[in-house]
């Protein structure tokens, strides 16, 4: 590949939707805007590949380049500013905040949840030391005055994936959507509201479900998700398909980088299988994540993905690149696959004493029907992503969750705000 990985996101289009995250932070008391400003500014020091615009070279290619200037840090308002423009200094991220809440706005083509996570929690360490005057203990902080991990900036290439033959490729099974409401929410404006939900969770209570049952924090989630559709889909659906992200970062031996190169892993449930045994469908859950984890076969995914960038390069001309991703993204393009929800697991990462301020957290993507999954301390917490507003979902996912024993608080509805990118588009 010509260039950085973390470019060739900003090829695709944003008719529908937006490719940033935010990632929504409540705190226990309420947020001073004068010092979150001050450790948001001060924690982009251990983050420099964040700090940066986006420039067009001569081959009309994107290219990240230093940013200097101010990070923006602002009130939250109904219409927030694009990622890229010149309301946040061309940077490609931008904080807002509003009572308790933090929201932390980034492009999605610098780094997935697990890259986010840590630059999140350097903010809040920063902005909780500043405040209340402490040095919370935090082991897995990276404070800003810190070193780079081990390959924290090297970037995946093609020579680190594997050329071994899969040890499973996925059957084609066109996995059923919720059609009528995610077509409302994408082509009425009248009905799209784009909204999420935070679950909350005591960790022990769903580790104990979990643990009995052959699962998995992940995998008991994709059975609870395909259980709660089974109640909304047609009979004539025989299967729902489970999709989750996966990044491979430690096969290809850079298990610091911050680079989000994915590949993704489906779990097909026949219908006639979603009300028997819980204990089969975790450990079949399971066994399929951990199959399609395998390097062999998300190795042969990345590869697709590394082979679509390199394509792009070949095209000469900004229109041109954008032209050629708009047809051939493995995420929009005509060989597009997907699931009937999809679920991601950020994972837990040692929040120490930080965790004492915050209430909770969670990633806010695009999407009908997504889930993402965050944990801290002894919570785990879902965000749970609409983009028409209902209650129907989220009440029969409560449901699933009650059966198990497992109580839950949700908040929200929440209105998503995802921010577009203002970009160079020649």
């Amino acid at each position: 590949m010509k260039y950085s990985v973390d470019t060739y996101r900003l090829y695709q289009s944003e008719k529908y939707f937006a490719h940033t995250v935010r990632i929504h932070v409540r705190m226990k008391d309420k947020v001073d805007i004068n010092i979150l400003d001050k450790a948001v500014n001060s924690a982009i020091r251990r983050y420099p590949y964040f700090a940066v615009r986006v420039t067009v070279d001569e081959d009309g290619g994107y290219v990240l380049i230093p940013n200097d200037k101010k990070i923006v840090v602002m009130p939250t308002a109904e219409n927030m500013p694009m990622v890229g423009s010149s309301k946040i200094n061309d940077h490609l991220l931008f904080v807002d905040c509003s009572g308790k809440d933090i929201f932390f706005n980034i492009s999605h083509t610098m780094c997935g949840g697990r890259g986010f996570q840590p630059w999140v929690m350097t903010n809040i360490y920063e902005y909780v030391r500043e405040k209340y005057n402490v040095e919370p203990f935090a082991p897995e902080i990276r404070k800003a005055d810190s070193d780079f991990l081990p390959g924290e900036t090297e970037e995946p290439a093609m020579d680190l994936l594997t050329t071994d033959e899969p040890i499973y490729k996925r059957k084609s099974i066109k996995a059923p959507v919720l059609g009528m409401d995610y077509l409302k929410g994408v082509f009425i404006p009248i009905k799209r509201d784009p909204n999420y939900m935070v679950v909350t969770v005591n960790q022990k209570d769903l580790m104990k479900v979990a643990k009995v049952n052959d699962s998995s924090v992940l995998s008991l989630f994709f059975v609870l998700f395909a259980r709660t559709l089974d109640k909304v889909f047609p009979e004539k659906d025989r299967f729902i398909v489970g999709e989750a992200a996966h990044n491979p970062r430690e096969s290809v031996g850079l298990p610091n980088t911050h680079c989000d190169f994915l590949s993704h892993v489906y779990v097909a449930y026949d219908r006639d299988s979603l009300n028997g045994d819980l204990e089969k469908l975790g450990t079949r859950t399971r066994g399929q994540i951990i199959l399609q984890t395998d390097p062999s076969v998300s190795h042969a995914q990345v590869r697709k993905l590394f082979e679509l960038y390199e394509e792009i390069d070949k095209e000469h001309g900004l229109k041109a690149k954008r032209k050629y991703m708009k047809k051939h993204s493995l995420s929009t393009g005509k060989d597009v696959q997907h699931g009937s929800f999809i679920a991601n697991y950020t994972g837990l990462m040692d929040w120490g004493e930080l965790a004492n301020y915050v209430e909770w957290f969670v990633f806010v993507i695009e999407g009908h029907f997504t889930i993402e999954i965050t944990a801290m301390a002894d919570k785990i917490y879902v965000g749970f992503m609409q983009i028409i507003k209902t209650d129907k979902y989220i009440n029969l996912f409560r449901e699933e969750l009650e059966k198990l024993g497992i109580p839950c608080v949700i908040e929200g509805p929440f209105p998503k705000r995802l921010p577009k990118h203002e970009i160079p588009l020649k």
